[in-house]
């Protein structure tokens, strides 16, 4: 088959390296420019750098809608699109254009986590399992029919760049076998179930900072899916941001009120956590590892030398 693929970033990348190593030709690459967002920095592999290396044609598009994009596909005359990590929508004119429409590669288990950064957010609602979806695009964002899922589990003490790991390795073999089913006419499509469907928006720098009413356990998972080379999760000492590098759910209940500095526990500094701290009966949040915005990093019974004062979500 004629292959034209969208994508960007890493997931993008790689997408675009099973398409090259596969049986069918790829005519054209479509992804966008660099982008200073700090999470369009992470994982940034160049889709661009790769596609030139391999002497496929590129455009550099923010959107997928003015008329030469639209002619270069219509003389590119693929069979299939191919997209993973693109970031606007893709118009009918575009995503019904072939024979065989656009496969889109998305990293979770659809119709769970449609949307942006779905990772983070699974981790973050303690989802037991994260993957990727190959499914034919409509014109409701991540919302077509799927032709395959594949799952990993989410481990225990799992951060949000282990489940990338994880998951970026699954989409070779999912487009690999997408496109085998595609070709040989045995592709079998599956409507989604609505009912379930969520979705999720672009994360922030708001979306990290630390909301001291949460959960012990919501907060761990906060900080794992926020943990390098993402921006961190943060609260403020004193006026200053100070970036959670690690923690963990203490061992025992500490009672109080949300954000204490309250006591050493093992390796860190239990800070009081939850809405219903007050009763005593919820663990608080073990503070493992601290920095600072200049990048000076700590151990956290070593910046908090007494206990006291609070940790805030504002200056």
């Amino acid at each position: 088959m004629r292959v034209v693929m969208f994508g960007y970033q890493t997931w993008g990348h790689r997408t675009l390296q099973a398409l090259l190593e596969s049986d069918h030709e790829v005519v054209m690459a479509v992804t966008h420019p660099r982008s200073d967002h700090a999470y369009e920095k992470i994982w940034d592999d160049s889709v661009a750098e790769l596609a030139e290396k391999h002497g496929v044609p590129v455009l550099l598009r923010n959107r997928p809608d003015d008329a030469e994009l639209l002619a270069a596909l219509r003389d590119a005359a693929p069979d299939l699109i191919v997209a993973n990590n693109w970031r606007t929508q893709l118009p009918p004119e575009v995503f019904d254009l072939p024979a065989h429409g656009t496969l889109n590669v998305h990293d979770s288990l659809l119709p769970a986590y449609a949307g942006f950064s779905p990772l983070i957010w699974a981790l973050i609602n303690g989802e037991r399992e994260v993957g990727v979806t190959a499914h034919r695009m409509n014109a409701e964002l991540d919302a077509g029919d799927v032709l395959l899922q594949r799952a990993v589990p989410v481990g225990e003490r799992d951060t949000v760049t282990d489940l990338f790991h994880r998951t970026v390795d699954l989409i070779a073999p999912v487009v690999d076998e997408s496109l085998e089913l595609i070709a040989s006419g045995r592709a079998r499509w599956i409507p989604q179930d609505r009912s379930r469907a969520t979705f999720f928006h672009k994360r922030s720098l708001e979306d990290s900072r630390i909301d001291w009413t949460w959960p012990a356990e919501d907060l761990d998972r906060l900080v794992r899916a926020q943990c390098d080379p993402y921006p961190n999760a943060f609260a403020y000492h004193r006026g200053s941001r100070l970036r959670i590098v690690a923690a963990s759910v203490s061992e025992r209940p500490y009672g109080g009120t949300p954000g204490r500095i309250f006591i050493p526990e093992g390796d860190g500094v239990v800070i009081v956590a939850g809405a219903e701290a007050r009763t005593g009966r919820l663990p608080g949040l073990r503070v493992e590892r601290v920095r600072l915005d200049d990048g000076t990093e700590y151990a956290a019974r070593d910046y908090f030398r007494t206990m006291g004062g609070y940790l805030t979500s504002r200056p």
